[in-house]
């Protein structure tokens, strides 16, 4: 028998070959995008929010619960969804995306797989219909050194009272819901960081100020205020210390849908950008017949469609039961780092007018960079991949 008939590689097919299921699922959630997201960008963009009634359309579709079980009110689906879903709308606006991907990745991930029954009860209903989470990491003091976060928490009368500001919170305007990281322990370091479901309404809770920002304009980004906030002790999420362990398993499957949101904001200024180049003339003739613009454009989708199979492949993993903490940095260190380029040389192709707000990449320029910055910086990603490979 030859190497060639030994082999099963037949049965293996490209990463890019979807399921039934899952090419409904993108063209379902594709033309969602077309129909209730691209209408809404500029407006959304002018006043800096979502609208909320795309957010409630984004739950009416089933987007907020992905991979939640059917029987809290899911969809019992993938990442890999997740990530298609992710990039389709991206495509069309990254602010509208990253409310589903922060939803999906971020707060119904750890609820489902480290929350005890009464919790996923109690919480997976109310996050598949009609209530926006948010996670709570980050620090004023604590950015890439998310372990040396400053949140305290205290436990009274089987009551944890939680104290300290968090910062940079997606989502933290819309949410009801929110995954927030406090050290029960400072003496144990890191070993004492325990993570907690926290409501809205808890007592000593307040969502501060939004930032004004470059990009993704139309996702709120907020402070929060945790001033002896009352949290009941079945609210722990996970055992007490193991904050840490859930904070990086979360995060490790969130960078995958940094990258789906990467690529589909370097495909939506792609797209836009191959159509003016049809259609933009000079010397006589469009200037998509020029090679220069043609090998640019050659080497932008070359790299995307590198860094989509990095993204995909690492979707794959996870949803194998896989380790992807070197795949998912890759994934989203690279994807961000094509996204800046992509998106820059976009504007540049068209020219005085893509420095303008009538058309469209100059937005898909400024939502481009916070690939690089959230979810761990390129230099985090660096060092996570780095300590993979010398191990």
């Amino acid at each position: 028998m030859s190497p060639v008939e030994a082999s099963d590689s037949r049965t293996i097919g490209p990463l890019t070959n979807l399921s039934g299921d899952e090419a409904l699922f993108r063209d379902a959630v594709a033309a969602f995008a077309e129909d209730e997201v691209r209408p809404r960008v500029y407006d959304m963009e002018k006043a800096a929010r979502l609208d909320p009634a795309l957010i409630k359309a984004t739950f009416d579709l089933g987007l907020m619960g992905i991979e939640v079980e059917e029987q809290y009110g899911g969809a019992a689906g993938s990442l890999m969804m997740v990530t298609l879903a992710v990039e389709a709308i991206s495509r069309v606006d990254a602010s509208a995306a990253i409310i589903v991907d922060v939803q999906n990745t971020l707060v119904n991930y750890p609820i489902g797989r480290y929350g005890n029954a009464e919790q996923k009860a109690r919480y997976l209903p109310r996050l598949t219909a009609d209530t926006v989470g948010a996670y709570a990491l980050s620090e004023p003091g604590s950015g890439s050194d998310a372990f040396g976060l400053a949140t305290r928490a205290e436990l009274r009368d089987d009551v944890w009272r939680l104290t300290g500001r968090k910062m940079w919170i997606t989502n933290g305007a819309e949410a009801g819901i929110y995954v927030v990281f406090a050290n029960a322990d400072p003496a144990a370091g890191h070993r004492g960081i325990t993570a907690f479901i926290v409501e809205r309404d808890f007592k000593g809770f307040a969502v501060g100020r939004k930032e004004d920002k470059l990009g993704i304009r139309a996702s709120s980004t907020t402070e929060l205020i945790l001033d002896d906030c009352e949290v009941p002790a079945a609210n722990v999420l996970g055992p007490v210390g193991q904050g840490y362990r859930i904070a990086i398993d979360t995060l490790n499957g969130g960078r995958i849908g940094i990258g789906a949101q990467m690529i589909g904001v370097a495909r939506g200024a792609l797209d836009a950008t191959i159509a003016y180049v049809k259609e933009r003339q000079q010397f006589g003739k469009p200037i998509a017949e020029f090679q220069g613009v043609q090998f640019q454009l050659a080497q932008a989708a070359t790299e995307l469609e590198a860094a989509r199979l990095l993204v995909y492949n690492a979707s794959r993993m996870r949803d194998a039961g896989q380790d992807v903490q070197k795949e998912g940095a890759m994934a989203k260190l690279l994807s961000s780092q094509v996204c800046e380029r992509i998106t820059s040389l976009c504007v540049e192709l068209f020219g005085g007018y893509g420095y303008t707000r009538d058309f469209p990449v100059e937005k898909f320029y400024r939502d481009a960079k916070i690939g690089t910055i959230y979810e761990g910086t390129s230099n985090m990603q660096l060092h996570t991949i780095s300590k993979q490979i010398l191990r």
